[in-house]
């Protein structure tokens, strides 16, 4: 390719698309938003013209046949990631797929090889992890200024129980804590461990006010080397997004470990010492870190299989809080 930018189509005007996602994709070196779909003529219509996208379409077939757009981010309810992922990679596209990639890690894996066979990218969109405080709570936990790890810790919580219309609460659409949020933690301990991890136990509040689904959920994800993560996620709490990661010679606190301020601490025998970034927008480097594995060809920060992977683990979580066992996590492939 020899063109300066990616251009973007959206498939579906979820509010993450319009809150963050867009802006972000807009703000980026990589990328411009070019067209906008809907199965609502007027809420693409609508849409585009609030975020000023120049195109839009009626349906999302529409948008899959329109030459201008190479590159689809797909923030669709969490049961149509498989369907449209496939059907966007058969049309040549390369797809951005909002979390989680789908309901299970054998949606995930024909996700990824149906992308492969058409040649295009894939990627779940973790943006969190793009933001360079990863990159340096590896270096940190790498020069052993903690000591040996001990376990990690992680929340994600919010409480819009009073939202009784949100797709969140409609289980066969994948809906609940674990699906929605519980996949953060999830992912930063694989991403910050860089290991798989063995077994799941959780405990989950399942609501019969709200579908059935888990508004509440509490768990342990067992890694090699008798090292776990401690997690909870929930819809009906009051929020919080953490991270604890603690080892024999001090710990690290990140207070808004997936949304919010980039600042965390280290300490070290006693001693705080303060972690500062710049205001990077984590949904621009997301953007930048695709756009350039499609213009220059750099390779993928984050392996499309990764994202099986994490449904591996997500897999194991929900039949734990299901069955109410301890659970091995499965390998897909």
């Amino acid at each position: 390719m020899t063109q300066e930018r990616v251009r973007w189509g959206i498939l579906g005007c979820a509010a993450i698309a319009k809150r963050a996602v867009i802006p972000g994709i807009q703000a980026s070196e990589t990328g411009v938003v070019v067209a906008v779909a809907s199965r609502e003529p007027e809420t693409a219509q609508q849409t585009a013209a609030q975020m000023g996208i120049p195109r839009w379409h009626g349906s999302y077939e529409a948008l899959l046949v329109d030459e201008q757009v190479e590159a689809v981010y797909l923030p669709l309810p969490n049961h149509l990631h498989r369907e449209w992922t496939i059907r966007a990679a058969r049309a040549g596209k390369h797809v951005l797929c909002e979390k989680p990639a789908a309901l299970d890690a054998k949606q995930t894996l024909e996700m990824v090889k149906a992308c492969d066979d058409a040649g295009v990218k894939f990627a779940e969109a973790f943006m969190y992890r793009h933001h360079p405080r990863y990159q340096r709570i590896r270096e940190i936990l790498a020069a052993g200024t903690i000591g040996d790890l001990r376990g990690m810790h992680a929340t994600f919580t919010f409480n819009n129980a009073g939202a009784s219309e949100n797709i969140r609460f409609h289980p066969e659409m994948g809906g609940g804590s674990l699906y929605d949020i519980g996949c953060y933690p999830i992912s930063a301990a694989r991403l910050l461990l860089n290991r798989e991890p063995e077994a799941a136990t959780v405990s989950a509040l399942f609501s019969s006010e709200h579908g059935g689904v888990d508004m509440m959920a509490s768990g342990l994800l067992e890694f090699p080397g008798s090292v776990a993560l401690t997690f909870d996620c929930g819809m009906w709490a009051a929020g919080r997004n953490t991270l604890e990661i603690l080892g024999t010679e001090g710990r690290i606190e990140v207070p808004y470990a997936f949304l919010g301020p980039s600042e965390f601490w280290v300490w070290h025998r006693g001693e705080r010492s303060a972690e500062t970034f710049a205001d990077w927008n984590p949904y621009s480097l997301q953007a930048d870190h695709f756009g350039r594995s499609i213009l220059q060809n750099e390779p993928m920060r984050f392996d499309p299989m990764d994202a099986v992977r994490n449904m591996d683990a997500l897999d194991a979580c929900l039949s734990a809080a299901r069955e109410r066992r301890r659970v091995a996590v499965a390998t897909t492939v």
